[in-house]
């Protein structure tokens, strides 16, 4: 086996829970890409703040999807730090709509800490770090 398939095999990122992490990044990515897409293409006059905010959560998950699937302590230490950034953004864009939902008047995908979501934008990267930390 070469080194690149080693790693994949001893970083494990994507067996047993980290499969169905990838694949809910995987599906996050592929809808806030879609969404992001869509309003900066057809409405961003309408919430530039919003609509940049959802591409960047795209980004992120992206980041997050792609550092699972490669597996290996390099993406596991991106991923970690990514899922942070995701932690950080969900919080901070989640009071944000609370405490000031006029400077948004569409959502993104971290409004109200992932509320249109089912709150799951907020739940992920704690499941996320809590798996990457583990022994």
């Amino acid at each position: 086996m070469d080194g690149a398939g080693a790693s994949r095999v001893e970083g494990g990122l994507g067996k047993g829970p980290g499969l169905l992490l990838m694949t809910l990044y995987g599906i996050f990515t592929v809808g806030a890409t879609s969404r992001a897409l869509y309003q900066l293409t057809t409405r961003f006059d309408e919430a530039p703040l919003a609509y940049t905010l959802s591409a960047l959560a795209a980004v992120v998950y992206g980041f997050i999807t792609v550092a699972l699937v490669r597996g290996g302590e390099r993406a596991r230490r991106i991923a970690v730090g990514c899922c942070a950034a995701e932690l950080i953004g969900v919080l901070v864009v989640g009071t944000w709509t609370v405490v000031d939902s006029d400077a948004f008047p569409d959502s993104t995908v971290w409004s109200t800490y992932g509320q249109g979501y089912l709150f799951i934008p907020l739940v992920l990267p704690v499941v996320g770090l809590y798996w990457l930390r583990r022994d």
